[in-house]
């Protein structure tokens, strides 16, 4: 008790020698201290709220005829344009997947970027890349083997990226259009990107620095290449944007973008 009654003695103490400080110092300059002190917490409140706002935008990429645009598509409203779009522009819009519209409470919409294939169109990627969440990498399963080294070298060129290395931006490598008998597997298009990918680092990383167009290198020294050594996580999935069959597409996607 006695070690209580001190302290309130000494906070009032304080108090008073508070109170009178202010009094002494000029209105203007009190006035200026408050302003500044307000503006700072204004300022801090405001940075922590930015950095809390996560980003709702996803990427669907890969080279042309993957089936990319469609999966878009049946992301959007469920259509499958007959299957044969061609993009030459961004395709991008902000919705709730078409699934969900009769989901009750709120759902937050995706911004879905559709950036184009062709290899001269690629740079697109890069202008996107900031501001997404995530990635799509769209594989075409019946065409893999004869599109295996310009897929690896452009999925290899999306891990290197700075963006997507120091944000660790999740890559779903997608296995479109397995619902053709001669599809290959997701297992056997996995296995053989990441030999390819391996092949990339040896070839590249004896070319000298000034020559490297990534900006890092990926795996780990002295083994092998697989996904599971990328700082992001890189997993894999089947799907058919002609019949709809998308579902571990969205499920990946709202793992990012919360409903």
């Amino acid at each position: 008790m006695e070690k209580l009654e001190e302290f309130k003695i000494l906070a009032e103490q304080w108090s008073h020698q508070g109170i009178e400080y202010l009094q002494q110092v000029p209105p203007t300059q009190l006035y200026a201290a408050i302003g500044v002190l307000f503006l700072t917490t204004l300022l801090l409140i405001s940075i922590r709220l930015v950095r809390r706002t996560k980003s709702n935008t996803v990427l669907l990429s890969w080279l042309s005829g993957s089936g990319k645009t469609v999966l878009f598509y049946q992301r959007r409203d469920g259509s499958s344009h007959q299957g044969t779009v061609t993009s030459m522009e961004p395709n991008e819009g902000t919705f709730v997947f078409h699934t969900e519209n009769t989901t009750k409470g709120k759902i937050k919409p995706v911004h879905l970027v559709d950036v184009p294939g062709h290899s001269r169109l690629r740079p697109k990627l890069d202008e996107f890349l900031p501001q997404a969440a995530a990635i799509v990498f769209v594989v075409d399963a019946l065409e893999f083997l004869t599109n295996c080294r310009h897929a690896s070298e452009y999925l290899y060129d999306i891990l290197t990226n700075a963006n997507v290395v120091k944000k660790k931006i999740p890559v779903l490598l997608c296995c479109n259009k397995t619902d053709k008998l001669t599809a290959h597997t997701k297992e056997f298009i996995r296995k053989q990107m990441e030999k390819e990918i391996e092949k990339l680092r040896a070839s590249r990383s004896e070319v000298s620095t000034a020559d490297i167009a990534n900006d890092f290198t990926i795996g780990i020294e002295g083994e092998v290449f697989s996904f599971s050594h990328c700082c992001n996580r890189v997993t894999v999935a089947e799907a058919s944007g002609l019949t709809g069959e998308t579902v571990e597409v969205q499920d990946f996607i709202r793992e990012y973008i919360k409903p």
